[in-house]
């Protein structure tokens, strides 16, 4: 366990893998100062509200959904794709909710991830090389020179962006949008207008029953809070640390830090050595933080990041956010599973099916297969099951719009379809359609096992 004492700074002081170059240092140190005088996006109450929430499921008493962009970007940000996506991610909430039969605990990835960590630093096209793209705060996708040089003042521009995303989603989950009543009518919808719609008829029929017996209690479904709103949490990966630091304040309720950037922070299988800068930094922050658990971690740095990532064995305050791939799974998961459970570890264990199922199709697109993702979901349920403990929720890449990026589900999305609209920055994301086609066939399970 790290015993050195820990500062805003003491990751300044430590190897850092996965950041850009700035030419202009200067202007970078200019824009984190002004950074530092701007106002927090999220705040310690609702972190530690999140914290709470999150421990429920590490208990499995509540169940975590995760989603959002792989990357977002500055020439998507509009009304329309935010509405589109908080909706799905509601369907998607209530049919989690019934399968799971406790409370789902929203979390988006969302008003912070534009910053994606690459495999190489630079990418090559027609004899020319340029810097990899590293998402939009902090060089452009277009394959230009200029563009592609690491530029400080996108770091103003992904906070202002964040900023605005957050105060509409909060305008949609506290103003009516979010009610109990217009979600099942959009799942309705869904049923009606999916081929898959007859299969999932059913399940839709019984959470209508549900919505039927409350209004029979004369419980007004507009009025009443648990009913018309909703929670909502935002998270992202912690890759720039200036960007964080630069957003992390001080709260005297509780005498810790909190990173102002999100709810929520994670680090990927690239940035978790435990004697780097991105741990470092986690772990002095009190957010909820996670952690990508791939194939390469082994039984004993897993219980080394818990140890300094969460040395007082808070519930809530870690998530070990697995991603193996569907023929890895269920090899790689279960000892890490057992060794967490024989230390008594308290943590909330999800899938990321997402990131271990990534492949390249032969007209050379990046994407994943659905039926990949499902399995891999379904055998992180049936692992954890014959464990004895609680699969505690799942996150996935995805959007609101009408994407062809994944391939399969019932739209039967094939290789020639991919180019149709094939719109992510980053890597493939499901689409409206097979996320809330995935949900219902995870409430499914989830109801099986609890039968």
């Amino acid at each position: 366990m790290n015993t050195k004492a820990w500062s805003l700074d003491s990751w300044r002081e430590l190897p850092i893998k996965q950041q850009p170059e700035y030419k202009n240092v200067g202007m970078l140190k200019d824009v984190e100062k002004s950074l530092k005088s701007l106002p927090p996006l999220a705040s310690p109450g609702e972190s530690r509200a999140l914290k709470r929430e999150l421990a429920d499921a590490a208990y499995g008493k509540a169940f975590l959904l995760q989603g959002g962009d792989c990357a977002e970007s500055f020439a998507e940000f509009s009304e329309d794709n935010l509405r589109s996506f908080f909706r799905v991610l509601l369907q998607m909430t209530m049919a989690l909710m019934y399968g799971a039969s406790c409370p789902v605990v929203k979390v988006g990835r969302i008003a912070g991830q534009f910053a994606k960590p690459r495999s190489d630093n630079f990418e090559k096209k027609d004899g020319k090389e340029l810097p990899a793209y590293r998402g939009d705060m902090i060089n452009a996708m277009e394959f230009d020179p200029e563009g592609r040089q690491a530029d400080p003042e996108r770091l103003l521009r992904a906070y202002y962006q964040g900023a605005a995303t957050l105060n509409f989603l909060r305008t949609l989950a506290r103003g009516g949008y979010a009610s109990l009543k217009q979600i099942n009518n959009w799942n309705v919808e869904f049923a009606k207008a999916s081929t898959q719609g007859k299969r999932f008829e059913d399940l839709i029929a019984r959470i209508n029953e549900c919505v039927g017996f409350i209004q029979a209690c004369r419980l007004p479904l507009d009025d009443v809070e648990e009913f018309s709103e909703a929670s909502f949490f935002t998270s992202h990966e912690a890759l720039l640390l200036g960007y964080e630091s630069a957003l992390t304040r001080f709260d005297e309720t509780d005498g810790k830090w909190y990173a102002a950037s999100a709810h929520m922070l994670w680090i990927g299988d690239r940035t978790r050595s435990p004697d780097e800068a991105h741990v470092e930094f986690l772990r002095g922050i009190a957010n909820p933080v996670g952690v990508k658990v791939g194939p390469s971690m082994t039984v004993d740095n897993l219980l080394k990041l818990i140890d300094i990532l969460n040395p007082d064995n808070e519930a809530g305050r870690l998530t070990l956010i697995s991603r193996m791939g569907a023929t890895k799974i269920g090899e790689m998961l279960p000892p890490l599973i057992r060794a967490v459970k024989e230390s008594g570890k308290i943590v909330v264990w999800s899938c990321d099916p997402m990131h271990g199922n990534t492949i390249k199709s032969p007209n050379g697109y990046k994407t994943r297969k659905f039926t990949d993702i499902l399995t891999e979901v379904r055998q992180f349920f049936a692992i954890h099951k014959a464990e004895g403990t609680h699969a505690g929720g799942v996150h996935f890449e995805m959007t609101g719009q009408d994407v062809t990026e994944c391939l399969g589900g019932a739209q039967a999305i094939s290789e020639i379809n991919l180019s149709d609209r094939y719109h992510t920055h980053c890597d493939p994301r499901l689409n409206a359609s097979q996320s809330l086609e995935l949900a219902f066939l995870i409430a499914e399970t989830l109801k099986k096992q609890k039968a």
